[in-house]
């Protein structure tokens, strides 16, 4: 702090705290005395004591690629790195799945693309069949305005992809974060983007039948079926695809 902006301080008025004002200062000129600038992953891939109490579990430390593999692979795919604290690949490469299957859960992530970019998430997929997206119903992650399947809401980021349309005006531009959230039980899944609900849907009812039947997915006979299964991100569009806070929460 320089002279004058300590006279500054002391001649303030007498009811004014000098704490917080000192307190205010030092931050704006950011202070070094009592520590350095918190790294860029330092509030991030960590549970607060209540969402440990709620039963929450991290799927990614921040550091590491534990607790994942490729798809009909043994390894992590060589396209996705731990960059700091996030998971991110960069240009197209197989898709990353969970070494764990799950039946109900609320799955929690933030995710971010650059521009055009094009992912999404699997949810209750096996390794039956070529592509995990012949069982798995799909999370749509997109950049909207400069990518094709943005044309359409069936396709646009948060849609249950091809079937269920994702509301226009909650995703975030480009180069920002955006928060995902995935709720399955049972058969009811709902679809949430930075804290709103866009889309519920019921797993075999007559609608969800009939929205199956008229898209790409009636080729699949065990599409949407499954009672549990892996969670996947999608690595096979170009473009970086970054995510952080993947979280899962088992449901009984």
């Amino acid at each position: 702090m320089t002279p004058i902006e300590t006279t500054m301080i002391l001649r303030l008025p007498a009811r004014v705290a000098l704490l917080p004002v000192l307190l205010f200062v030092c931050a704006t000129l950011s202070c070094s005395q009592g520590g350095g600038s918190v790294s860029p992953a330092g509030h991030f891939n960590r549970l607060s004591s209540r969402e440990q109490r709620d039963g929450w579990r991290l799927l990614f430390d921040g550091r590491t690629l534990d607790g994942w593999r490729g798809y009909k692979m043994q390894a992590v795919p060589a396209g996705w790195k731990a960059v700091n604290g996030t998971l991110t690949k960069s240009s197209s490469t197989e898709d990353i799945m969970t070494t764990e299957q799950f039946a109900n859960f609320e799955l929690a992530f933030d995710w971010q693309l650059g521009a055009g970019g094009n992912a999404g998430v699997f949810y209750r997929g096996n390794e039956a069949y070529e592509h995990i997206y012949w069982t798995a119903p799909e999370y749509q992650l997109l950049d909207d305005l400069g990518a094709p399947d943005g044309r359409s809401r069936l396709t646009s980021a948060g849609a249950a992809y091809g079937l269920y349309p994702s509301p226009i005006g909650v995703l975030h531009r480009v180069g920002e974060w955006n928060s995902g959230r995935i709720v399955v039980n049972g058969s009811h899944v709902e679809h949430w983007m930075n804290g709103r609900k866009l889309l519920e849907y019921e797993l075999g009812s007559a609608d969800w039948t009939a929205k199956v039947k008229a898209s790409k997915f009636a080729a699949w006979p065990e599409y949407g079926k499954l009672q549990r299964g892996y969670i996947a991100f999608q690595g096979d569009h170009d473009g970086t695809l970054s995510l952080r806070n993947i979280k899962i929460r088992v449901l009984p």
